[in-house]
Formats: C-alpha cells, sequence, structure tokens
C-alpha cells in the first residue's frame, strides 16, 4: 500500500482479547501498522501488548497514565500517528465487536473519499447479539443526532472510521469537547462542516464475548447534550 496506514484501538481492560485482536488484524491487515492505546489498565493489558510487539514490528503501544476517556485515547493516537507520518487512520474496538477484515475494506474508500463510516444502519449493514433496549438507544440515538445536526448519514455513532490524514489535520482536534460515545459524531460532524468527502459503508457489529462493556446512562446523557451544543460550533 503506497499510503502508511494506522488503525488506533484504545484499550483498558482487554487482556481477553487484546492479543486476538492483534493476531486477527495481523492475518486480515497485514499491511497496516496497530497502535494501542492504553490507559494504564490494571489487568496486564498493555504488557501483553509489549510482548506482542516483540515480535510484530508493526505493533505500538502508547500509555496513558490514567483512564480519561474514549476521545482523549484516539486524540493521542491521532496526534502520534500524524507526528510518525501517517496517511490514513482507521478507529477500531478491541473486543471483535468491529472486524478486522472489514479493515482494508475502509482503507480502500480512503482511495474516493476523505473520511470512510463503518455503518449498522445502511443496506447491507446490522448488529448482532444486542439487547432490545440496546438496539432502541442506538436507534434513537442516531435518529435524534441525525436530525439534530441535519446530517445524511444513517450511523453517526458508530466507532469503525477511517480518515484520511488532511481531515485530521483541518477538523480542529484540540477543539473536540466530547469524551464518550460523542466523539463519533463530532468528528463526523467536523468532517462535514469541512467539507470533506464521507461516505457509509455497510458493517456487522457482534456483541463483544469477554470483557464488560463501557456503555453507561452517564454517557448516553453526555451524547445527547452534546449534540446539541455541536449544533451552535463556528466553522
Amino acid at each position: 500500500m503506497a499510503n502508511r496506514s494506522l488503525v488506533i484501538v484504545p484499550t483498558y481492560n482487554e487482556i481477553e482479547n487484546i492479543t486476538q485482536i492483534l493476531t486477527a488484524l495481523a492475518a486480515k491487515a497485514p499491511e497496516v501498522d496497530v497502535l494501542v492505546v492504553d490507559d494504564s489498565s490494571p489487568d496486564g493489558t498493555a504488557a501483553a501488548v509489549t510482548n506482542f510487539a516483540n515480535s510484530h514490528s508493526n505493533v505500538h503501544l502508547l500509555s496513558r497514565e490514567k483512564k480519561n476517556g474514549l476521545a482523549g485515547a484516539y486524540i493521542a493516537g491521532f496526534k502520534w500517528g500524524l507526528e510518525k507520518g501517517y496517511e490514513q487512520f482507521v478507529q477500531m474496538d478491541a473486543d471483535f465487536s468491529h472486524s478486522p477484515a472489514d479493515v482494508p475494506r475502509l482503507l480502500k474508500a480512503l482511495e474516493t473519499y476523505d473520511q470512510a463510516m463503518g455503518s449498522r444502519y445502511i443496506k447491507g449493514g446490522s448488529t448482532s447479539g444486542w439487547t432490545l433496549p440496546r438496539i432502541l438507544i442506538s436507534r434513537g440515538g442516531n435518529i435524534y443526532a441525525k436530525s439534530v445536526l441535519g446530517l445524511p448519514y444513517k450511523d453517526l455513532t458508530g466507532g469503525f472510521n477511517a480518515h484520511r490524514r488532511k481531515v485530521l489535520e483541518t477538523i480542529g482536534l484540540e477543539q473536540i469537547t466530547s469524551r464518550g460515545y460523542a466523539f463519533q459524531v463530532e468528528i463526523k460532524y467536523r468532517t462535514y462542516k469541512k467539507g470533506f468527502s464521507q461516505v457509509e459503508l455497510p458493517i456487522l457489529f457482534e456483541n463483544r464475548k469477554f470483557g464488560e462493556s463501557k456503555m453507561s446512562q452517564d454517557i448516553v446523557k453526555e451524547a445527547a447534550l452534546k449534540v446539541l451544543q455541536l449544533r451552535h460550533l463556528q466553522f
């Protein structure tokens, strides 16, 4: 691949998943580099990454001193990658909710578009293993965000996304104020308002099999409030 690509994987207590996801990425997307951004997980996640990286030169670890939110982890990863000269960036979870096999497809889309968004809610996309309340929260949250912000996309809260370097350099990473899952909406909204080209690609989102979900009522409330605040951003 002509452009250097970096997959950013934020982690907190993912010891049950991290070695397996890195192994799967090595098999399904061997041309990419991987940066694990770990928030000082007490379960040994960072040590597992270091051990894996000893035999895989394309795997890197960025350790943060404390748990400080999904957005902070991604922004730290983006800045690390920009400094290292990467041209393409992929966000994905560590728990196999996002399939490593889809990484090449997202990167392929960046040959045409500035941002590629993995979507559960367009034709061909779906979710697996979700409870009815989670389905309703996710569907309702996306309808709400789309309506408030006037965006044409079906899945604004999804976290499996790819970006060209120029997007991250332009949208104002320093100005992003979201801390939880609202970050996914904000980064797409900023990209849209800056006039970059975007596309949704269908994905299957599978519920995690190991470890605990980071979703909480506070995260949902923050996302709802943040969407209202985003509407008043000046670009």
